[in-house]
């Protein structure tokens, strides 16, 4: 069995993979070598299409369990009345990754939507592992509700969102604020989410394809959980796959690429959402990569994916 790209979004990949391949690719547990240069991708695919004029940014701080401050930035469209909300965590395989970098596509998001978003500068692993990333993104949340009246957002119509990483740790938290007893999350919106540490295997009908690879992902799961990673003591928190009971979340949106290594992850979480009783929207996007959109987001199936995610957060 041989995958096909979808066409358009091949034409974009094809020079992408050409240059990819002439570079060597880090080995396994290479986290800076990772930072420097998939952050350079991440700043040059963010600025491939404009900043909106129409977004203010405000920064705020909230204190960690830990006494640290953890940057906050607000989105809000100029001249719109808020109502609801999402929390946004950027991607980056928990290694990698800011707020910063993420300015103009959450921009985006709120410029297009007309819902205000607050992203979480969350810490990284492996200088600050597991749990401290989704205890960052808990107190964001926890801080956007204590906020909320003078944000003008109603507090039971905020949802979390994020990618990739962010994905995760948008699952993770929205399971942990379930067993915490709040604060509420009205929607969880994850696109193609790294949920599940032990997919370390390569699938070789995906390797060719895969925009984060396997070695990508055992150095991601690795710095985030060290020799826990793979075993029987990880954290539902930290990887959401874990969870033996997903009753009781909120509505889910969730959509995946065919040719991403999260596809299968992505897709079992999905159907055990379904099977507790939980309302699920999924999406699987034939032909594409991880994070197709953000090189390929002048092609037919990216503007497909981000008008759902437009349109969901416009239900909120």
């Amino acid at each position: 069995m041989t995958f096909t790209v979808d066409p358009q979004v091949a034409a974009i990949l094809a020079p992408m993979a050409e240059a990819m391949a002439a570079t060597p690719h880090p080995a396994v547990g290479d986290i800076a070598t990772r930072r420097v240069a998939l952050e350079a991708v991440m700043a040059e695919t963010a600025a491939l299409q404009p900043t909106p004029a129409d977004v203010t940014v405000t920064g705020f701080h909230a204190v960690a369990g830990d006494g640290t401050k953890v940057l906050l930035r607000w989105y809000a469209k100029d001249g719109a009345a808020p109502g609801s909300a999402a929390l946004y965590l950027h991607g980056g395989g928990m290694i990698l990754g800011s707020v910063e970098l993420y300015d103009a596509p959450i921009a985006r998001y709120v410029s297009a939507s007309g819902v205000p978003m607050l992203a979480v500068d969350y810490r990284l692993a492996p200088e600050h592992p597991d749990p401290t990333p989704v205890e960052d993104v808990y107190t964001g949340l926890k801080w956007l509700h204590d906020h909320a009246a003078e944000l003008g957002v109603d507090p039971a119509r905020i949802a979390v969102m994020g990618d990739s990483a962010g994905g995760g740790l948008a699952a993770g938290v929205t399971l942990l604020a379930r067993d915490r007893g709040g604060p509420a999350v009205a929607r969880q919106i994850l696109v193609f989410p790294m949920l599940d540490d032990r997919t370390t295997t390569p699938d070789p009908e995906l390797v060719p394809f895969a925009t984060w690879t396997y070695e990508d992902n055992v150095t991601g799961w690795s710095a985030l959980l060290g020799d826990r990673a793979g075993g029987p003591d990880v954290s539902p928190y930290a990887a959401a796959a874990r969870a033996s009971d997903l009753t009781g979340l909120p509505p889910t949106y969730l959509e995946v690429g065919q040719l991403d290594i999260f596809r299968d992850e992505d897709l079992d979480y999905a159907r055990r959402l379904g099977a507790a009783g939980v309302d699920v929207e999924f999406h699987l996007h034939p032909g594409v990569p991880h994070e197709f959109e953000t090189f390929a987001w002048d092609t037919d199936v990216a503007r497909r994916a981000v008008a759902d995610r437009l349109r969901v957060l416009g239900s909120l």
